[in-house]
């Protein structure tokens, strides 16, 4: 049977379209693992400022040992969904120490937080409710409530970024829904700024309505000890469903969960669709991540490195003639304007040898276009002095300092 030549060229128009106007995204090929310095095809040695790879735990001796011998212990995976063909232990243990490190009282790993938010929502909603999320969500919380509301005919709202007021008005108006739903980002992952987690429980408790928080840019990098932003504003144990993932500083290979009640994880793999039409974690991962949150609480000494390095990466880049949106977490947006600007500035980074994305439409808002920068503690202060004398050559450059 012959390809359908007239779509195929329609799509080699479309990225023809998408390099002409400079947007164009393109794949790096790294050659070892990820770490604060990596070997990148066709770029040799470069320094990476563009990874969720906060607690430097994707290179950890201790964590890649523990998946081997995850793998060796229960081979690649189960071939089919938990509850048809069994579970793994692992799987046990992880969900176990999951819920020890962000206060709940159970969890459910999920083979992303894309399908973590995507099963949630959709399984504690029904017609008749209402769930309204931050207008700078992450996409998979924004697509978990499409799918709610086309499954279950859920009403859906959005309120203005960060805006109690907005928030506490539109619940008001939702005030004979059978059940209120609020969702937030715990760390906005293109602002870097974070949700104003006491007000919002405040709101809620107000409101009679249930807070989930996707603390995927929060776990291991907020608070004393980096469980969250629930440590963070001395509120742990009182959000009721945390997301998360383990994909970024908890290991930084893959996976999700979902934390809360025993009640609501039992739900979950009772009416989830995710864990019913999907294979679990593979053990190799969930051994990974079991090791790199007890690796987490071993040392955290790694949290306070974090913070160090942001503190002085913030003060090195203004001081450039930078001026970083402001926050204090280990995602630092440098705002350029448009897309191919971004994406400009991006490349000539790449050149003097340091990756970091730029990132633009439809992203982040038209005109917002930005360099993101984040933070390691994998980090040295010579790496980070490399990547400020970096930016300050391209910034001269590019005319933007």
């Amino acid at each position: 049977m012959a390809l359908n030549r007239k779509f195929d060229d329609e799509l080699k128009e479309n990225l023809e379209q998408l390099r002409h106007d400079g947007v164009y995204k393109r794949l790096n090929f790294l050659e070892s693992p990820q770490s604060a310095r990596v070997r990148m095809e066709g770029k040799g040695n470069v320094l990476i400022l563009s990874s969720n790879n906060y607690l430097g735990l994707c290179d950890e001796p201790d964590v890649i040992q523990a998946g081997v011998e995850g793998l060796h212990r229960f081979g690649a995976g189960t071939g089919s969904v938990r509850f048809i063909c069994g579970t793994f232990t692992i799987h046990r243990d992880l969900e176990e120490e999951i819920a020890s490190l962000v206060g709940t009282e159970a969890s459910l790993s999920y083979v992303s937080a894309w399908n973590a938010n995507e099963g949630l929502t959709a399984t504690i909603v029904e017609a008749g409710d209402f769930v309204i999320s931050d207008a700078l969500n992450h996409a998979s919380i924004i697509d978990s409530l499409r799918l709610a509301k086309a499954i279950t005919k859920c009403t859906t709202g959005v309120y203005a970024h960060s805006d109690m007021n907005d928030l506490a008005a539109k619940l008001e108006t939702a005030r004979d829904a059978r059940r209120r739903v609020i969702w937030t980002d715990g760390v906005f992952s293109m602002e870097g700024s974070i949700a104003k987690l006491p007000e919002i429980l405040e709101i809620a408790r107000k409101h009679d309505a249930i807070v989930a928080v996707d603390d995927s840019h929060g776990t291991g990098v907020l608070g004393e000890t980096g469980r969250g932003t629930a440590e963070h504003y001395g509120v742990i144990g009182e959000v009721d469903i945390i997301t998360s993932t383990l994909g970024k500083a908890l290991g930084g290979a893959a996976g999700g969960f979902v934390a809360g009640s025993a009640s609501l994880c039992d739900m979950l793999t009772q009416r989830s669709r995710p864990q019913l039409f999907s294979n679990a974690l593979p053990p190799t991962v969930a051994s990974s991540a079991l090791a790199a949150i007890r690796c987490l609480r071993a040392q955290p000494e790694r949290v306070k490195k974090l913070r160090e390095n942001v503190r002085y990466f913030r003060e090195q880049i203004t001081e450039a003639g930078f001026k970083p949106l402001p926050g204090d977490t280990p995602i630092v947006p440098i705002i350029v304007g448009e897309t191919a600007s971004a994406i400009r500035m991006s490349d000539m980074l790449l050149e003097e040898g340091v990756f970091v994305t730029g990132f633009g439409f439809p992203v982040v808002p038209q005109g917002q276009a930005r360099v993101r920068c984040q933070l390691s503690a994998a980090h040295s202060r010579e790496d980070l002095d490399e990547a400020i004398a970096a930016f300050r050559s391209v910034g001269r450059k590019l005319g933007i300092i």
